[in-house]
C-alpha cells in the first residue's frame, strides 16, 4: 500500500528540482512515517545538484526535516503516532567497529549505506508510476511525507518550532558539536570561526554559548560578519589577500592566535588560513566538505615544534539521542538563539527560489515551511 503526496524531485544532476505527485510505501518494520513540517535548505543539498556530492537520481533531496509521526512500522517501540519529532541523518547500527568504540557519528554501516538512494535494506519507498525514485540521506525533506528508520527521529518539546528543530538536526548540531565535542571548547579559549554560512554561523554560537573569549567570525562577507557580531562575536575579521593575511589578521585581533579555528567552508585555502591563525597547542577544525581531489598543505614543522594540530568533524561528532535534547533545551532557555539564524522562509512549490537566495545574498538560513495537507 501507499500514499500520495508531493515532493521536489531531482530528475538529473545539474537540473532544476520541479515539484511532482509521488507514491510514498507504507513503513516497512523498524521504520515510520513523518507528515514533514519544514526543512532546511541547505549547501549539501546543493552538491547534489551540481554533481559534487555523487547522487543517485531521480531523487527527493532534503536531509534537514521536522514533523509529526503518523505511521510507524513492526517493532518500532521508540516512537509512536503523534510524536512531534526532528530528524537525523544519521542512523547509527549500535553493531559496527566505530559504534562500539563510541563513535555512532562514523557508524561504517549507516555510511555505507547511505549513497544507494534507500533506506536501511537497500531499496526506496518513493515511486512515480511504478518506478523508483530514490531517497537522500535518508531522509528525502523537500516532500509532504517521508518514511524513516525510526533511529532516524528524535521528540522535540511542543513550544519548538518546526523550522528551528529541523536546522538543528543537520547545521546547528554540526557547527555547536564541532566546538563542544570535537574541539572541547572551554571558558575563555580563544576561537575563530572561518566561514559563517548556516554552519559557521551555528559554531560562532556554540563559542560564545561556551564562554570562549574571544570569537572571531571570518567571511568574505562583511554582512556575515556583521550578523555574526549580533549574535555574540566579538571581532569580524574580512577575507584578504589570502590565506597568511587573513591568519595575520586573526592572529592580531586575538592578541597571538586562537585556541580552535573552526573551518566551515571546505575550501583548502581556508582550512590552512584556519591553521596558521593557531597558537602553540592550537588546533584547526575543519568541518568544512571539500572535493574529493582537494589537498591540504601546511608548513610541517609548525605540527611537531609547537603541537599544533588539525582535527577532523563530522555531524559535529554528535549522536543524535545523546546531544539533539540538550541543545533544544538551550534554545528554550535563551542560551541558544536558534530562531535569528532562519531569515528566509518559503513554501514547497517555491523550491526553485528557496535555492535561488541560498546561493545569492541571503543572509542566514533558509527554511521551507510545509503546510498541512
Amino acid at each position: 500500500m501507499s500514499i500520495a503526496i508531493r515532493a521536489a524531485v531531482l530528475e538529473d544532476v545539474g537540473g532544476p528540482l520541479a515539484v511532482h505527485d509521488l507514491e510514498l510505501a507504507e513503513p516497512a518494520p523498524g521504520e515510520v512515517r513523518v507528515r514533514l513540517r519544514a526543512s532546511g535548505v541547505c549547501h549539501s543539498d546543493y552538491n547534489a545538484i551540481d554533481g559534487t556530492a555523487p547522487t543517485r537520481c531521480p531523487a527527493v533531496l532534503g536531509h534537514e526535516g521536522a514533523g509529526v509521526v503518523e505511521a510507524v512500522g513492526d517493532g518500532v517501540r521508540s516512537i509512536g503516532a503523534g510524536a512531534r519529532v526532528m530528524l537525523s541523518w544519521l542512523p547509527a547500527c549500535g553493531r559496527c567497529d566505530e559504534c562500539a568504540r563510541g563513535l555512532e557519528h562514523l557508524c561504517s554501516s549507516a555510511w555505507a549505506d547511505m549513497g544507494h538512494g534507500g533506506l536501511l535494506d537497500g531499496t526506496p519507498r518513493l515511486s512515480r508510476d511504478g518506478e523508483p525514485v530514490f531517497h537522500y540521506s535518508f531522509l528525502s525533506t523537500f516532500a509532504t511525507h517521508t518514511v524513516v528508520p525510526a533511529a532516524c527521529c528524535i521528540p522535540i518539546p511542543d513550544d519548538v518550532g518546526f523550522g528551528v528543530a529541523a536546522i538543528a538536526g543537520c547545521a546547528v548540531a554540526t557547527g555547536t558539536g564541532a566546538v563542544w565535542r570535537t574541539a572541547g571548547v572551554r571558558p575563555g579559549d580563544r576561537v575563530a570561526v572561518f566561514g559563517c554560512g548556516g554552519v559557521g554561523m551555528s559554531a560562532v554560537l556554540g563559542a560564545v554559548a561556551a564562554g570562549a573569549d574571544p570569537v572571531i567570525a571570518v567571511d568574505v562577507s562583511g554582512d556575515k560578519t556583521s550578523l555574526a557580531q549580533t549574535l555574540g562575536a566579538t571581532h569580524g575579521v574580512a577575507w584578504v589577500d589570502g590565506p597568511e593575511a587573513t591568519a595575520d589578521a586573526v592572529i592580531e585581533a586575538s592578541g597571538g592566535g586562537v585556541d580552535y579555528a573552526i573551518e566551515a567552508t571546505g575550501r583548502p585555502e581556508a582550512a590552512r588560513a584556519a591553521f596558521l591563525s593557531t597558537r602553540a597547542r592550537g588546533a584547526a577544525v575543519l568541518i568544512g566538505i571539500p572535493r574529493a581531489d582537494a589537498v591540504l598543505e601546511l608548513p610541517a614543522l609548525a605540527i611537531p615544534r609547537l603541537e599544533r594540530r588539525v582535527l577532523g568533524s563530522i555531524y559535529g561528532s554528535s549522536r543524535p539521542d545523546r546531544d539533539f535534547p540538550p541543545l533544544l533545551e538551550l534554545y528554550r532557555r535563551g542560551r541558544l538563539p536558534l530562531d535569528r539564524l532562519i531569515t528566509r522562509r518559503w513554501g514547497l512549490e517555491d523550491i526553485e527560489m528557496a535555492f535561488e537566495a541560498m546561493r545569492g545574498t541571503t543572509l542566514g538560513r533558509v527554511v521551507l515551511d510545509i503546510e498541512e495537507a
